[in-house]
């Protein structure tokens, strides 16, 4: 849900070609965060356990769940206390 209401947003906004560039900069921010987790901040503040990768103007929350990590949610200037 998240990834297709950015998607969508940066076409509207940006045109297909920067909405698809900035959609392939999240994936390999994925993969930075797959390969390792621990180099991102933790925000145990919002909610204990996760962790923070900004990307863009979005932030993507994750956890890890016995060493697998679990992508929580990835948002943009909205509240993270609401939407986590």
């Amino acid at each position: 849900m998240d990834l297709a209401r950015i998607y969508w947003r940066g076409v509207e906004e940006f045109g297909e070609h920067k909405a698809e560039r900035y959609y392939e900069a999240l994936f390999q921010r994925f993969d930075d965060i797959a390969e390792a987790p621990y180099q991102y901040q933790a925000v145990d503040h919002i909610r204990e356990g996760y962790r923070r990768s900004v990307c863009g103007v979005d932030s993507i929350y994750y956890r890890l769940n016995d060493e697998v990590v679990e992508i929580i949610r990835v948002l943009g200037r909205q509240d993270a206390d609401e939407r986590l």
